[in-house]
């Protein structure tokens, strides 16, 4: 790892437009940067993160801040694409921000990684699941505050094997590396377990019209569905699905428990399963945040607002074990301690992944509610 001295070069002259909001910026502050989709199919995700940190934000602040600074949140848009991964983890280098709350999107974090890294800076993705942001990276800089896909796709397939109990299973995923990721390993664990999986198939991301594969699905004799990606295309699936007959049961990752797949399939939404984390809203110890939610008419409940708020609290709490605004200490603090969050106490191993995580089966309601599986 390299310890950050001067910024990257080539990326001074990034578009201004990056900069979605942030509040005058101050030298006597702390910052950590927001990174994510804040346009795009996937805003909303964007906006869980930012309600979370923000939240977080505010509490810290109100308590004095962090070695007497006040903590400012810079939100910078990637629209959940690959390609602008580095230019945003090149924004954050050349404006001296130590610390990242992000990105959301795994293909977006797995393409900024190096960067922050090699640079310096802590980043915690409280929405990045796939592996593969940190498998076989040896990196020092780079964390979560959520489980992995090899966490989330067995849970998946454990719960579809128990009490599912299909005859046969079909898999779709978006051929990007959050969605193909988690569906193969859902397709891996099925099969270990005896499943026959008739079909597992890629669509393309943002198409309007899935008639051809439903028409497959049809034909395969699945009686369950399986699909990994994001909730645009899995409610196109659910909804077009419904429309010409299709009568199977439906079931995705965190990726599509987000409240806008009920605007695209509408009634045909009502029984999805999807994996998310727990519901930390629910432990009464968090009382108090869900208040500071709800008080500013906030949603605590959704995928990733608590792991976005406890990403934070990891961070803020990492500058006070060490004493100092040093990101590489910071990181060395985080990989060596524990840290009291919302979604428990939580610890890293080596490589920046929780040591435990906890995924639950939830039934998604046609009036946007959800439900943990009984």
């Amino acid at each position: 790892m390299k310890i950050r001295f001067t910024p990257i070069a080539g990326a001074i002259s990034l578009a201004a437009g990056l900069f979605v909001s942030s509040g005058a910026l101050a030298a006597d502050t702390i910052k950590i940067a927001v990174a994510g989709p804040f346009t795009g199919a996937l805003t909303q995700y964007g906006t869980m993160v930012k309600e979370g940190v923000d939240t977080a934000v505010e509490q810290i602040n109100a308590a004095g801040g962090v070695l007497g600074k006040q903590i400012e949140a810079v939100t910078i848009d990637d629209g959940c694409e690959p390609k602008q991964g580095p230019v945003v983890a090149n924004r954050v280098v050349n404006d001296e921000i130590h610390y990242v709350v992000g990105h959301v999107c795994s293909g977006a974090t797995i393409a900024a990684t190096d960067i922050y890294n090699n640079e310096g800076v802590v980043m915690v993705t409280p929405s990045a699941t796939s592996p593969a942001v940190t498998d076989d990276k040896n990196y020092d800089m780079i964390f979560r505050t959520i489980g992995r896909d090899d966490q989330q796709g067995p849970a998946a397939a454990k719960f579809i094997i128990e009490k599912i109990k299909p005859k046969a299973v079909a898999i779709l995923h978006d051929k990007q590396s959050y969605g193909q990721g988690i569906a193969s390993s859902v397709k891996s664990e099925l099969e270990k377990g005896g499943v026959k999986v008739v079909l597992f198939e890629g669509i393309n991301a943002g198409d309007s019209d899935y008639s051809a594969v439903i028409t497959k699905l049809k034909s395969s004799d699945a009686d369950f569905v399986y699909y990994g990606g994001y909730h645009p295309e899995m409610g196109l699936l659910l909804r077009q699905g419904a429309e010409q007959g299709l009568k199977v049961k439906f079931m995705g990752p965190e990726g599509v428990g987000n409240p806008d797949i009920n605007a695209i399939a509408g009634a045909a939404v009502e029984g999805l399963l999807v994996t998310l984390p727990a519901d930390f809203t629910q432990d009464p110890s968090n009382a108090a945040i869900v208040k500071a939610f709800t008080d500013k008419k906030r949603n605590p409940s959704g995928a990733f607002q608590l792991t976005a708020y406890s990403a934070t609290v990891a961070i803020t709490e990492g500058i006070k074990g060490v004493g100092a605004d040093d990101p590489i200490k910071v990181a060395e603090w985080l990989h060596a301690n524990k840290v009291s969050t919302p979604i428990g106490e939580i610890s890293w191993n080596k490589q920046g992944d929780l040591n435990d995580f906890k995924f639950d089966i939830f039934n998604w309601h046609k009036d946007g509610s959800k439900t943990v599986y009984q």
